[in-house]
């Protein structure tokens, strides 16, 4: 399967795409400390930096899974939560992606603060926005203890499936002509989502006019829900990316340097502070690699049918 990540970061996505033998085709960062591990681990994917200058058409019908953290500072309880008012709130930039990319699979992250920030405006407005693609979506609430990390790192998923996209990429088709048809229904989306229980994670969070829809997609978001039980996962990770053997050093400072005054053309207290920030927004890879694995075995199970 194919593989592309948006507001990469230092690979957390992208990572866990490898772990699953998928190809990653391109990354999009603009962070310079970021975009030299991704080049380093996956010097083969087409680099992308500024997403807001980015056009992603080179793309359309050929990419399976889009993945995309997409800033969390806007609605993060760290900061001073301005959501749509901060220049990091990227979400827009995110659709437009996935309208010009059309992948079959999205899959979203965020901090728990979304949920709550402004009575769910924006985490209500993520689903609808997919759903007015064409997109069945259900958001989750997974920890990275789930997985059996040893912090509890709550963050808000969006697991979105689209039929139509899966089988305009296996006949070819080109939906160019459907623009105009999306963007009226997402503006009858947004006008008849009234959903106000914004805890109540399930199809009953759902506008009437998506209801119903992409029904194939369902069965696999109830699936990842499923592996999720108790706080604990059903994945064992007893393989070398087991948590006592997770790399705790980026490539960028190689070998033992000590306290070098400079390590590969970084000053150390910037190394380190880049390490910091970088490993504060990443994702944890093996609760993506959950979802991964369950995103696939659907796929197995649809392409024998």
């Amino acid at each position: 399967m194919t593989h592309g990540s948006l507001f990469s970061g230092i690979g957390g996505f992208d990572l866990a795409a490898q772990w699953m033998n998928w190809e990653n085709v391109f990354h999009c960062e603009w962070n310079d400390f970021g975009k030299k591990i991704l080049k380093h681990y996956w010097p083969k994917a087409i680099s992308y930096d500024d997403i807001t200058k980015t056009d992603f058409n080179i793309h359309r019908g050929r990419i399976d899974v889009l993945s995309g953290g997409f800033p969390c500072q806007p609605y993060s309880t760290a900061g001073k939560r301005l959501g749509k008012e901060d220049d990091r709130h990227l979400w827009p930039e995110m659709l437009r992606t996935i309208s010009e990319i059309q992948p079959t699979w999205v899959v979203g992250e965020n901090v728990f603060g979304l949920v709550n920030w402004n009575a769910g405006l924006v985490f209500n407005e993520v689903q609808t926005d997919l759903e007015a693609e064409g997109y069945e979506v259900q958001p989750f609430i997974l920890p990275a203890a789930s997985v059996g990390a040893p912090h509890k790192r709550d963050r808000v998923w969006f697991i979105a499936y689209s039929d139509n996209n899966r089988k305009s990429r296996r006949t070819g088709e080109d939906e160019s002509s459907c623009k105009k048809e999306r963007l009226q229904k997402r503006y009858q989306v947004q006008q008849s989502s009234k959903s106000n229980n914004i805890w109540e994670f399930s199809s009953n969070t759902k506008s009437e006019s998506c209801r119903g829809k992409c029904k194939r997609g369902r069965k696999v978001l109830q699936n990842i829900q499923s592996q999720f039980t108790n706080g604990k996962s059903s994945y064992s990770f007893n393989e070398p990316n087991y948590w006592k053997e997770f790399p705790t050093q980026t490539p960028i400072c190689d070998g033992d340097d000590g306290l070098s005054i400079r390590l590969d053309s970084i000053t150390f207290p910037k190394w380190r502070s880049e390490s910091i920030k970088g490993g504060g927004n990443a994702i944890v890879p093996q609760v993506a690699l959950q979802i991964f694995k369950t995103i696939q075995e659907y796929e197995k199970i649809t392409n024998n049918l």
